[in-house]
């Protein structure tokens, strides 16, 4: 289903946002849910480094453009994490 993707770099930023966002909605949750899990930001970046995979996964086809697009929300969701730290 991926291999039909069209290769375009907007198509991969929402693929970059969209996968971490789901991924980080459900670490959030878990982390308010259970006391031992509310200090593990190792989660959110978990959430965060899935993006590697479907970088690696799309280079591999050849879609340069989405891989473009997929670093690029990789940086954002990098930057978003950084500023969460910082207001902790």
């Amino acid at each position: 289903m991926l291999n039909k993707v069209k290769d375009s770099v907007f198509i991969g930023l929402g693929i970059g946002i969209l996968i971490p966002g789901i991924l980080g909605c459900i670490a959030w949750f878990l982390m308010h849910r259970y006391a031992f899990l509310a200090k593990a930001d190792l989660l959110l970046i978990a959430c965060i480094a899935a993006n590697a995979g479907l970088l690696h996964y799309f280079f591999k086809l050849n879609k340069e453009n989405l891989g473009r697009g997929i670093i690029s929300a990789t940086f954002l969701w990098a930057f978003v994490f950084f500023f969460y730290k910082i207001n902790q």
